[in-house]
């Protein structure tokens, strides 16, 4: 436990220097003809991958996840929700100050902190109900504010939809992530309990998916991105034009 602590103040002490560093920066205007590209270069690759992830999952990951769900109390997901939540929230710091939103990096700071300590390790959200509400943010966002164009769609195996520009945050993550510094026979079966209670989680957007959607795949490729558009946009993307809604010239997707 002592270890583990001092691993987390040293990633504080890391993420209080980006934030110092990007404190003085301007908050970058982002270029919203890089935020979304429906294109779909790798289709084939990416549908072979979702076959192979879609019957993964439902021969393992659903009926594990559905009998999770039915042994568990939703008090006691809730509870595991809230600590990989926390424990994934020094990433949300970093990337809101390298963002330049120095305002919501220091509440997402002090969120971690409250949750952390007073909130048992993040067991328990304390943090909003003292006002302190939580974001989301990741490298890819980062990246998107930036300048960066997203590049092409990915379907990953076992992770799902990606993209190039949002991927490298895997790498990142699992780097600011304490849980990846503590042994394997800690890490693993922590990281299984994640995967399953995330899975567990997401069992009625899958069941609604599976049963209203013409083509999953595509389904899912557009939810995803525009779901990333939301993000970068802080929950308020600028509005689309009529043509928008009405301009399939491009959309060569076979349904």
């Amino acid at each position: 436990m002592r270890k583990l602590m001092f691993i987390i103040s040293r990633l504080i002490l890391i993420c209080i220097a980006y934030s110092l560093l990007v404190a003085c920066s301007t908050t970058p205007v982002i270029d919203d003809s890089k935020i979304i590209d429906s294109t779909d270069p790798f289709e084939d690759a990416n549908r072979s991958m979702y076959s192979f992830n879609d019957s993964l999952d439902i021969h393992i990951m659903k009926p594990i996840a559905s009998t999770y769900v039915d042994i568990t109390p939703a008090a006691f997901r809730g509870r595991v929700t809230n600590f990989f939540d926390n424990v994934g929230y020094i990433n949300v710091f970093l990337n809101s100050s390298l963002q330049g939103k120095l305002d919501q990096s220091l509440s997402d700071l002090f969120r971690f902190i409250f949750n952390s300590t007073l909130g048992i390790a993040g067991l328990f959200d304390v943090a909003t109900y003292m006002g302190l509400d939580g974001h989301e943010e990741d490298l890819g966002q980062t990246f998107a504010v930036w300048g960066s164009s997203q590049g092409p769609y990915l379907y990953l195996p076992a992770l799902g939809p990606n993209s190039v520009r949002d991927a490298p945050d895997l790498v990142s993550s699992y780097l600011l992530d304490p849980l990846s510094y503590v042994t394997l026979t800690i890490s693993l079966p922590v990281a299984f309990l994640d995967f399953v209670n995330t899975r567990a989680n997401f069992l009625s957007a899958s069941d609604f998916r599976d049963s209203a959607a013409i083509d999953p795949y595509s389904f899912t490729r557009e939810a995803y991105l525009q779901s990333r558009r939301n993000l970068i946009y802080d929950g308020n993307p600028p509005a689309e034009s009529f043509d928008d809604f009405f301009d399939f010239e491009d959309d060569d997707t076979t349904l």
